[in-house]
């Protein structure tokens, strides 16, 4: 099964080629800063260096966030507009999972608050227990105050995530990868339809109207 990933939750946008068996593939293009993302270009980056076709990816794997609003609708445009043309499968991915499996890639064991900044002084926050075995939520996905989060830290708690010393110094920063992605999709089967590969969003939308203009009709 080859695998295309794309994981755009972060500030950290990445685009990877998986494939098991032999030979394996895993081929990983990353760009970081501000700006847009160049989507096509890393996609090509990947392809090309992996000497793989567009028509032999099977499955488009997409980090669901939480986290960029603009990243992640990127990358569920690309998957929805891919499986139209080409009838790929498509999975989602939560982007904090990807993060965990990073965690345990990285040998840090125990209890692992994982966070991302949710903006308004607070972050998405979900725990695990990972082991050298795997990993395990024992706190799910959540809105967590800043003020919450320091008084945890300060008791001893592991914390890994996009940026995450810019609040908590003892922290590990950790983005999302689209390499992890692509091997986390290649043990799923939970394929979904572009109409229901959506994003992971913790809050309502909410929109201001803007006011009338008195002098138009």
């Amino acid at each position: 099964m080859t695998i295309l990933a794309l994981e755009f939750s972060s500030a950290q946008r990445s685009v990877a080629v998986v494939r098991p068996g032999n030979p394996q593939i895993s081929v990983e293009a990353v760009e970081r800063g501000a700006g847009g993302t160049n989507a096509f270009g890393m996609i090509e980056k990947v392809l090309a260096e992996a000497k793989i076709g567009r028509e032999q990816i099977e499955v488009i794997a997409v980090g669901r966030g939480p986290g960029s609003y603009t990243g992640i609708r990127v990358a569920l445009s690309v998957a929805q507009g891919w499986q139209l043309a080409r009838g790929v499968k498509l999975l989602g991915v939560s982007s904090t999972e990807c993060l965990a499996a990073q965690a345990r890639a990285e040998k840090i064991f125990g209890r692992v608050n994982v966070i991302i900044d949710a903006q308004r002084n607070e972050f998405y926050l979900a725990s695990y227990e990972i082991s050298p075995g795997g990993w395990k939520e024992i706190e799910p996905l959540q809105i967590a105050a800043l003020a919450g989060i320091q008084s945890r830290a300060n008791a001893g708690e592991i914390w890994v995530g996009p940026e995450v010393t810019r609040w908590l110094p003892q922290g590990k920063t950790l983005f999302p990868a689209a390499v992890t992605l692509g091997w986390l999709a290649a043990e799923r089967s939970d394929f979904v339809g572009g109409d229901k590969l959506t994003p992971i969003y913790l809050r309502e939308a909410n929109f201001t109207k803007a006011p009338r203009n008195p002098l138009r009709p």
